[in-house]
C-alpha cells in the first residue's frame, strides 16, 4: 500500500478494518485512539483541534464509498458530533449491522471516589447501549481530577463496567483514607468538564495514562449526562477575601491547635514573623485551584514546603524557624475542621515534619528561588528598604548591569 499522503490518508489506513469489528464499542475505541493523535500533538485549545480536524476529514472523505472509509466516518461524528458536518454523516449501505448503535447508550449510574484529604476526586460513569449484542457491554468512563493542579489529569474508558465498579468499591472499602459514594449526574458532568476545559489548553499532557487516547469518548459520554443547573460549567472558586482572612486567622489563634504548638503565646518581637507565616499559608492556598484554606495534606506540605514557598517569599532566619511550627498547628486545625480520621491527621502532621530538613537545605542554598524572589533577597542582604522608592531607584540604577536589562 502507498504511503499515506495526507493526516487523513494515514487515518484511512489506521481505520481499514474497522468494518470487521465486533460491535460499536470496540469501533469507538478504535476511533477515539485515532483522533487521540491530533488532540496529543495539539499546542493549544486540542478539543478544538480535534473538532477541526473531524471537520475536515469528513470534508475530505464525503466521496468515498468503500465500507472502511464510511464506517470511520460514522464513529467521528458519534465521538465528534458539534463537529461542522457530523450531523449529515449517514452510514454507508455496507456499514456493519453494529453502526446503528454509534452512540446509543444510557446512563446506567454515576459514583465518586477520592482520597479524604481532597487532592484528587475520580468520576466514573458507567453506560450500557440500547442493544448490547450490536453495541457492545455496559463500560465505565472513569475521570482523575486533581485539585493541586486544577485539571483532569486522566481519563479511562474500559469494561465491564460491574467489573470496574466492583474493583472500585473493593479498593475503598479497605482503606481508611478512601471514601466512595453515589454522585449526583449534574455535578459529575460539570466538576469534569470544568477541569477538562483546563486540561485541553495545557501546552503539555500529563505523561502516563489514556487521557489522549480515551478524550474523545469520554467528551462524548459526558455529553449525554444531563447538564449543570442552567446549562453552566461551574467557575473556579475565589480566594477568601481581606475580611475572611483576617477572620479565618483570629479565629485559627483561638484554636486548640494554636495553643498546642505555643501560637497563642508568641513573644511579642516574633508576632510579625507569626503573621508572615499565616499570611503564606494562606497565600498558598489562594494559587491553588481550588483556593481552599482548609485542604492539607501530604502533598500539599511537600508542594507548599519544598517548593511553592521558595519561589514565591523571601524568609528570614526568624520566618524560617517559624513556619514549620505555623504549618503544622494550621493544618492541624484545619484537618480537625473538616473532620478527618485521626490516621489522615497524623500523617500530614509527619509530612511536615519530613521536610523540614529539606526545607532548610532551600532556604540556605536560595536555589528554588525565582528572580523576582532572588532580587528581593538581594536587596534585603544589601540592607535596602524596601520603602523607600528612591532607595530602590539608586540601587537598580547602581545594578543595572548586573541585572541585564
Amino acid at each position: 500500500m502507498a504511503t499515506p499522503q495526507t493526516p487523513y490518508e494515514a487515518v484511512l489506513k489506521a481505520a481499514r478494518d474497522v468494518d470487521k469489528l465486533d460491535c460499536a464499542l470496540d469501533a469507538e475505541m478504535l476511533g477515539t485512539a485515532l483522533l487521540g493523535s491530533v488532540y496529543a500533538i495539539a499546542e493549544e485549545d486540542r478539543a478544538g483541534a480535534v473538532r477541526t480536524f473531524v471537520e475536515g476529514f469528513l470534508t475530505a472523505t464525503s466521496r468515498r464509498r468503500a465500507a472502511a472509509a464510511t464506517t470511520i466516518r460514522s464513529v467521528f461524528a458519534s465521538l465528534v458530533p458539534d463537529a461542522p458536518g457530523a450531523a449529515a454523516v449517514k452510514p454507508g449501505a455496507q456499514a456493519p449491522s453494529w453502526s446503528g448503535q454509534l452512540g446509543r447508550v444510557r446512563p446506567t449510574g454515576t459514583y465518586a471516589y477520592g482520597d479524604v484529604y481532597g487532592d484528587q476526586t475520580s468520576y466514573l460513569a458507567t453506560f450500557a447501549y440500547e442493544d448490547d449484542a450490536e453495541g457492545g457491554p455496559e463500560h465505565a468512563v472513569v475521570a482523575l481530577v486533581d485539585h493541586n493542579i486544577g485539571i483532569t489529569k486522566d481519563v479511562f474508558v474500559g469494561g465491564p463496567a460491574e467489573r470496574i465498579l466492583g474493583q472500585v468499591r473493593r479498593m475503598c472499602a479497605a482503606d481508611g483514607l478512601t471514601w466512595f459514594r453515589e454522585e449526583d449526574p449534574r455535578t459529575l458532568r460539570g466538576e469534569v468538564a470544568k477541569h477538562l476545559r483546563i486540561t485541553d489548553e495545557l501546552g503539555d499532557l500529563p505523561g502516563e495514562g489514556s487521557l489522549a487516547t480515551d478524550r474523545a469518548l469520554v467528551g462524548a459520554r459526558l455529553a449525554l449526562l444531563p447538564a449543570p443547573a442552567l446549562g453552566v460549567v461551574p467557575d473556579l472558586p475565589e480566594p477568601l477575601g481581606d475580611d475572611e482572612r483576617t477572620t479565618l486567622i483570629r479565629t485559627f489563634l483561638s484554636a486548640p491547635e494554636a495553643a498546642r504548638f505555643e501560637l497563642d503565646r508568641v513573644p511579642e518581637a516574633d508576632l510579625g514573623s507569626l503573621h508572615f507565616c499565616l499570611s503564606l499559608v494562606l497565600d498558598h492556598a489562594a494559587s491553588l485551584p481550588d483556593a481552599d484554606p482548609m485542604r492539607w495534606s501530604p502533598i500539599v506540605v511537600e508542594l507548599f514546603m519544598l517548593d511553592w514557598v521558595h519561589r514565591r517569599a523571601v524568609l528570614d532566619m526568624d520566618d524560617a524557624a517559624l513556619l514549620p511550627r505555623v504549618v503544622r498547628a494550621w493544618a492541624a486545625y484545619a484537618s480537625r475542621v473538616r473532620g478527618l480520621p485521626a490516621e489522615a491527621v497524623a500523617a500530614t502532621d509527619q509530612a511536615v515534619e519530613d521536610t523540614v530538613p529539606e526545607f532548610v537545605r532551600l532556604y540556605t542554598t536560595g536555589e528554588r528561588r525565582s528572580p523576582a524572589t532572588a532580587a528581593v533577597a538581594q536587596l534585603i542582604a544589601e540592607g535596602v528598604d524596601l520603602n523607600d522608592p528612591a532607595a530602590l531607584d539608586a540601587w537598580l540604577a547602581e545594578n543595572r548591569d548586573r541585572l541585564g536589562d
